[in-house]
């Protein structure tokens, strides 16, 4: 059952404000500090910046995908907001096997669009509803100046 806190707790046993294994322990190492926020104008093209640990950590979900859709790098919190492990997210295509709900003109068209113009920065509300409870959540879509493509997701 979902608590107030965390709507998607029944997803997952950790949350996407905690790491996995996440017991308390003061001896546990602290994830990386990161300074991605969803809101800062810049964040897109901040993150081909940060290394792979930094993008694990921030708080709002961060899909890397090619020019195709399929997932380069999906960070932790998307996966305990999705219940989806990264493992299984990376080689999959968001739009057709991760999110099929994502594959129509609001969401996979903006990203066609993005791609075929050679920019992408699209912000909007949406809200997913494959594989779990109809989720409303902020999305930024952006494609960095070296042409690698971001989904950013926030929930509301």
């Amino acid at each position: 059952m979902a608590d107030s806190q965390n709507p998607y707790s029944y997803l997952r046993e950790d949350d996407p404000d905690s790491a996995p294994g996440d017991s308390g322990d003061a001896d546990e190492p602290e994830p990386p500090a990161t300074d991605l926020a969803f809101d800062d104008e810049g964040v897109g093209e901040e993150l081909r910046h940060v290394d792979e640990d930094e993008l694990d950590a921030a708080p709002f979900g961060i899909i890397q995908i090619d020019d195709a859709g399929v997932v380069q790098f999906y960070n932790r919190y998307e996966s305990n907001l999705s219940g989806i492990d990264p493992a299984d997210a990376v080689g999959a295509n968001f739009f057709t096997e991760l999110a099929p709900c994502s594959n129509n003109p609001l969401f996979f068209g903006r990203f066609k669009d993005g791609v075929r113009e050679g920019g992408l920065d699209e912000y909007f509300t949406y809200t997913f509803t494959y594989q779990m409870r109809p989720t409303l959540v902020d999305v930024r879509l952006y494609r960095d100046e070296a042409e690698n493509n971001w989904i950013l997701i926030q929930k509301r």
